[in-house]
């Protein structure tokens, strides 16, 4: 189970590069659109170092 939690970490990451690189590109085209991809992309960073830091506690 602890193997599967590395890569669903990764997953954040790769998610949330995806959503800010998109975000970033639909800024200039629908600003809506993008600012919320971009708060998306955010969000999955951060979820990426707080499961990170939440499995190297219970480790």
């Amino acid at each position: 189970m602890h193997a599967f939690s590395k890569y669903f970490e990764f997953a954040y990451l790769i998610i949330g590069a995806i959503f800010i690189f998109e975000g970033v590109l639909k800024i200039s085209e629908e600003p809506e659109k993008g600012y919320i991809q971009l708060g998306f992309g955010v969000l999955a960073v951060f979820m990426f170092f707080f499961k990170r830091r939440f499995r190297k506690k219970r480790e």
